[in-house]
């Protein structure tokens, strides 16, 4: 009996390493870099999961800077807030190494609003007010932290979360670092009420408990 059992579980074995072989592909981030480094080509067209390199012979020490953040955003919008990704068209040495910065620019009482980061984790830095941040997990609880300059928080990967000037008077500087070049961003009400093609009135009104004409209310002034 006991030979018997050993035969079964060493029979199960490669289906337990298989599996535990796909969490770890889904759990990684951004593959590794095959090579010292890998500064885009962004005059090539190629579909590629990332963007193709140059001939290393051809790579400089500015493909490795950048001044994309040394500048505020444009805060004027719906919401008050802009953010301004390095990517590899203003940092191309970025190409292939898994990470981004992002400058948060967000005016008086602005708000970047629940949004999530399907591919990436983000960690945000205060440099200047007082920034109300915060997410939510798979259970509905929400985490929430005021920073102020020098604080930190992180948001895990997926989750919905926001950032929230609370001062009606100053304006709020941020960065972010985020695990992939090209983490993705999905505003929750915006991808909800101002798809293209527009997902169908009934469906809003009955998974948000409100009726036809409040969901074209709402998507009139997501869209405007």
């Amino acid at each position: 009996m006991m030979i018997s059992k050993m035969r079964t579980n060493f029979h199960s074995l490669p289906l337990l390493l298989f599996a535990l072989y796909l969490l770890w592909g889904k759990c990684r981030s951004d593959p590794d870099p095959l090579q010292d480094y890998c500064v885009a080509n962004n005059k090539n067209n190629f579909f590629i999961n990332g963007v193709p390199c140059i001939n290393p012979k051809e790579v400089s020490a500015s493909d490795f800077a950048t001044s994309a953040l040394s500048k505020p955003g444009n805060t004027s919008n719906t919401f008050g807030f802009a953010v301004t990704p390095t990517n590899t068209v203003n940092l191309p040495g970025l190409n292939t190494l898994g990470l981004v910065l992002v400058r948060v620019d967000i005016e008086a009482d602005g708000v970047i609003p629940p949004h999530s980061h399907p591919r990436a984790s983000e960690v945000t830095t205060c440099l200047k007010g007082q920034l109300l941040v915060g997410f939510i997990d798979t259970s509905s609880r929400v985490f929430t932290q005021n920073l102020r300059p020098g604080e930190s928080f992180v948001f895990p990967k997926g989750l919905i979360h926001f950032l929230y000037n609370r001062d009606s008077k100053e304006p709020v500087l941020a960065l972010s670092g985020l695990n992939s070049q090209n983490p993705g961003a999905q505003v929750a009400s915006v991808a909800t009420f101002a798809s293209k093609p527009p997902i169908l009135n009934a469906i809003l009104a009955k998974a948000f408990q409100i009726s036809a004409q409040e969901v074209e209310i709402i998507r009139q002034k997501l869209e405007g």
